[in-house]
């Protein structure tokens, strides 16, 4: 279901169709330094819009674009040592660039390495890390952190056991579009 999610968070970077004149434009702006077009030459290779899919090609484009500052490529090839696509599978860098990605301000990056730590994904589990990492995504506007936030409040893990603090991060994540953050509220509220 994670990884689901983490894909789904991928495809919504797609910031320009993708058409050949798309292709062009990010081309000739990654060219040029442009990270931004470094990036949506990532998304473009990584699902296969409007090029053959090559998850290696995209892994070398999001590295780019990481290493000329932009946090959103960071935490795209976090995603891709995580899981093994295009490159070989390796949490430790994954939880580099993930950190890189969240640091830069990147909240799907404070998400998905709150879910290493959290699953305990080729680090030592750790909860109250993934309480740290859920409330700075959650803070910053990603309702998956909330979500989870309220996972970890309501098993008391990482954080004091609180079904009102539960409430509280499951309402903003409801509110926010997450279905599981409704339904998880309706089914607390009515104990």
């Amino acid at each position: 279901m994670k990884k689901t999610i983490l894909v789904a968070l991928m495809l919504l970077g797609i910031g320009t169709s993708a058409s050949a004149d798309a292709f062009a434009d990010n081309k000739k702006a990654c060219d040029g330094g442009n990270m931004i077009g470094c990036y949506n030459l990532g998304i473009m290779y990584s699902t296969g819009q409007g090029v053959k899919q090559d998850n290696f090609k995209a892994a070398k484009l999001y590295a780019k674009a990481c290493d000329g500052g932009d946090a959103t490529g960071c935490s795209n090839l976090g995603f891709i040592y995580s899981e093994g696509k295009g490159v070989k599978q390796d949490y430790f860098k994954a939880v580099g660039f993930y950190t890189q990605a969240c640091d830069g301000g990147d909240t799907t990056g404070c998400f998905n390495l709150g879910s290493i730590y959290s699953d305990g994904e080729g680090v030592k589990q750790d909860y109250f890390k993934a309480v740290k990492l859920y409330t700075k995504a959650c803070d910053g506007g990603n309702m998956l952190g909330c979500s989870n936030l309220g996972l970890m409040y309501v098993k008391g893990q990482g954080a004091r056991q609180s079904n009102a603090n539960a409430l509280k991060y499951w309402g903003k994540a409801c509110n926010g579009g997450i279905a599981s953050g409704c339904k998880n509220y309706a089914i607390l509220n009515k104990k």
